[in-house]
């Protein structure tokens, strides 16, 4: 047993990671999830600038990715409507509708100019070994850009979860360059479903935003819904307007869905309904308006990181220092090659060291002779010729050497040596070339990525205050009804939110919700269940036959459960809201006007006082 529960313990814990490292939680170096890596790795490997049909791509991905072929066209679809990386031909789906894709075989993807410029080298990617050993597969992608905040990312882990809002490209890469000077920044979310953004709360992150859909008033009685909030489809936000209008929170007399291209959907107001009185409506009761957290973990260096975009946005531009100075270091090594080369072939030819090795017999006496020959040479070359250097030399064709153009070459070097220089100076102020590469890319894509999102502070809506209303409240005492509905001969105002407060003859009451009707046999009084209103009684105690008077207020209840204002051994003679009653009281042996406005106000359940030691006979108001 001990065995077992040990097995599932170390099981579980590598599963876990599993989950959260290869498969849920994207890595902040290139922002890319496993499953997005190997399908960009992918079509890397087959880029011809042709379009590729997706179910091939996908079949292609299955030898890096160690799952369902479902897994790998969802995240392509998913990836290539993020609108960065992926050319789309074909039915990938409805971002606002929320309509599905085609089949796999009918649309056709390939790598975005940007993806291609900016998310790979070869020369500086690390690979490991894919999940059969067959193939090699990218630890993480160079990636120059901060993808991660340009198109987000959700992902369910064992025990953790992310959720980082998609961002502005353009704004990201001024908010790099700003980073890399040593200025101040700011960084909000962008969507692709447009909207408006009340940012005040995003907290770099870590709390909220407040987003809003975009509704025109065509005309007073016609409303237009142009954008949609982000993680909503114009099928959501319908549903979502029709229950609210189930529910009495709004009032529409018909919903059109006219979307295609661009959102469009149309409310028509009923009669005595109009348009900006509704928007308020629309906001407060129906996913017009949403609030969507934030919630920010990566993995970094192998390990889940919690933080924040601000801290994403410095380690991606540290990252694109050191990408560039690696790429800078590799450009130097390969320029000092070629001169190098250059060199030593000129030297080779013009001088006639090949004819040194016209008459050696064997392959290492030639190696030998050249080896020797070049030796005085030292000064010229940039490093002593190795066995390769001089085997590349000996592949030269006869007809080139005899057409070898001295001058030519020259210039080659020369221009070789210029291009050296502007590395090595680049090389020097890394950061300086970086921030100019920045300002490149983002005058090269600005037109293509503006901001969707408007940004503008939104006001809280007062739901409570939208949804009150006024409505009256009938009721018949003798016939034992009171509601809405009830056409008795007294009635009262209240909200639609109030309470009915009704105190029966036995002496117990209850509050209630408002109906359309409702029995209530045995009433004696009805009203609003104010917690202000004061309610005058007077009762007779059954025993010592005197008489009683209480004023008190209810100020705390359960609803429909039943409480007692008179104790078990009183019966009811009076009853009234009114602010200063009089009472003429009749005893046994005298008569006598009685004040209730003297009687102290005191909780529902308190003991009244005794306005007399004698017995009580008769009453009337005075």
């Amino acid at each position: 047993m001990d065995d077992l529960r040990d097995q599932m313990k170390d099981h579980f814990l590598q599963y876990a990671s599993y989950v959260i490292l290869d498969r849920a939680i994207p890595n902040v170096v290139d922002g890319l999830k496993p499953v997005q890596r190997r399908i960009l790795e992918t079509l890397w490997k087959q880029n011809d600038d042709k379009l590729h049909k997706v179910a091939n791509m996908v079949g292609q991905t299955m030898m890096l990715h160690p799952h369902g072929d479902a897994a790998i066209y969802e995240a392509l679809v998913n990836l290539a409507n993020k609108g960065f990386l992926l050319d789309r031909q074909g039915n990938f789906g409805n971002l606002f509708t929320g309509d599905p894709s085609a089949a796999g075989r009918y649309i056709e993807t390939r790598l975005s100019q940007l993806a291609r410029e900016t998310m790979f080298n070869p020369d500086i990617t690390e690979k490991v070994p894919s999940y059969d050993g067959r193939n090699l597969e990218p630890v993480t992608l160079p990636a120059k850009i901060p993808l991660l905040l340009m198109q987000g990312a959700d992902g369910i882990a064992v025990g953790m979860a992310t959720h980082i809002l998609p961002h502005n490209f353009i704004e990201l890469l001024e908010a790099e360059v700003a980073y890399l000077e040593g200025r101040d920044f700011k960084i909000f979310p962008d969507f692709p479903t447009c909207g408006i953004m009340d940012k005040s709360e995003y907290d770099k992150g870590r709390g909220k935003i407040k987003l809003r859909a975009k509704i025109e008033i065509k005309d007073a009685k016609t409303l237009v819904i142009r954008d949609i909030c982000y993680g909503t489809t114009t099928e959501s936000v319908i549903r979502s307007i029709d229950e609210a209008a189930k529910k009495g929170k709004i009032k529409i007399e018909s919903i059109d869905d006219y979307t295609a291209k661009d959102v469009e959907i149309e409310i028509k107001l009923p009669r005595g309904q109009y348009a900006d009185e509704m928007l308020d409506a629309l906001y407060g009761f129906t996913d017009c308006e949403v609030s969507i957290n934030s919630q920010i973990i990566v993995i970094k260096d192998g390990h889940p990181w919690e933080t924040d975009v601000d801290e994403i946005l410095r380690y991606n531009a540290d990252n694109l220092v050191g990408f560039l100075k690696r790429e800078l270091e590799i450009e130097k090594e390969r320029l000092l090659e070629k001169i190098f080369y250059r060199t030593l072939e000129r030297i080779f030819i013009e001088d006639k060291i090949y004819k040194k090795i016209e008459t050696v017999k064997s392959l290492e006496g030639i190696h030998e002779t050249l080896d020797a020959s070049f030796k005085p040479y030292k000064k010229e070359l940039l490093r002593t010729p190795t066995h390769d250097d001089r085997e590349k030399l000996l592949q030269i064709p006869i007809r080139r050497i005899s057409r070898f153009d001295i001058d030519k070459n020259k210039d080659e070097i020369i221009q070789l040596e210029e291009t050296l220089q502007g590395v090595e100076k680049d090389l020097k102020n890394v950061k300086k070339y970086t921030i100019n590469y920045l300002k490149k890319l983002t005058e090269k894509y600005r037109a293509l990525f503006p901001r969707k999102t408007k940004i503008k502070a939104i006001e809280e809506i007062d739901r409570r205050a939208i949804e009150t209303k006024q409505i009256k409240i009938g009721y018949d005492l003798e016939a034992g009804f009171v509601g809405t509905k009830v056409s008795g001969p007294q009635q009262f105002s209240c909200t639609n939110f109030d309470k009915i407060l009704v105190l029966f003859k036995d002496g117990t009451y209850k509050a209630t919700n408002i109906t359309d009707k409702q029995y209530i046999e045995g009433a004696v009084w009805v009203g609003v269940a104010d917690k202000t209103t004061v309610i005058n009684v007077i009762y007779k105690n059954t025993e010592t036959k005197q008489a009683w008077a209480k004023r008190f207020i209810v100020e705390k209840f359960i609803l429909d459960k039943t409480y007692r204002y008179l104790d078990e051994n009183a019966t009811l003679e009076y009853i009234s809201s009114a602010v200063e009653p009089i009472i003429e009281i009749q005893f046994t042996n005298s008569k006598k006007q009685f004040q209730l406005k003297e009687v102290l106000v005191k909780g529902a359940q308190a003991r009244g006082i005794r306005i007399a030691k004698q017995a009580f006979k008769s009453l009337k108001k005075g």
